[in-house]
C-alpha cells in the first residue's frame, strides 16, 4: 500500500470532509492507475469518488473505539521520524 494512505479514524479533532475526499480520490487514482482520467471516463472516476468518500465518512461516523483520540500533532512527528529513519537508511522516497 502507498505510504501517503493514513488512517483517519480516531483523530482529534476527527478527520474533515475534506480528508475524506482526498483520499477517495486517492484511492480511485491508485486503482484506475491514472492521475486524472480521460474525457470519456471523467463521469465514472468522479462518481466512483464521490461513493468512496460518502462510504468512508459513514463507516468513520460508525466506527467505535476505547482508545483515546490520537493527537495529530504526535502522530505527525512520528511520521516525520519514520521518513528521517528511511533516509538515515539510505531506503528510497
Amino acid at each position: 500500500m502507498c505510504r501517503n494512505i493514513r488512517p483517519l479514524n480516531n483523530l482529534a479533532p476527527p478527520a474533515t470532509n475534506d480528508e475524506v475526499y482526498d483520499a477517495a480520490l486517492q484511492f480511485v487514482r491508485k486503482l484506475a492507475g491514472t492521475r486524472t482520467p480521460s474525457q470519456a471516463n471523467r463521469e465514472a472516476f468522479d462518481h466512483a469518488v464521490e461513493e468512496i468518500a460518502h462510504t468512508t465518512r459513514h463507516l468513520l461516523d460508525a466506527l467505535v473505539t476505547n482508545a483515546p483520540p490520537r493527537d495529530r500533532e504526535v502522530e505527525a512527528a512520528k511520521a516525520r521520524a519514520r521518513y528521517e529513519a528511511r533516509i538515515a537508511a539510505g531506503a528510497p522516497r
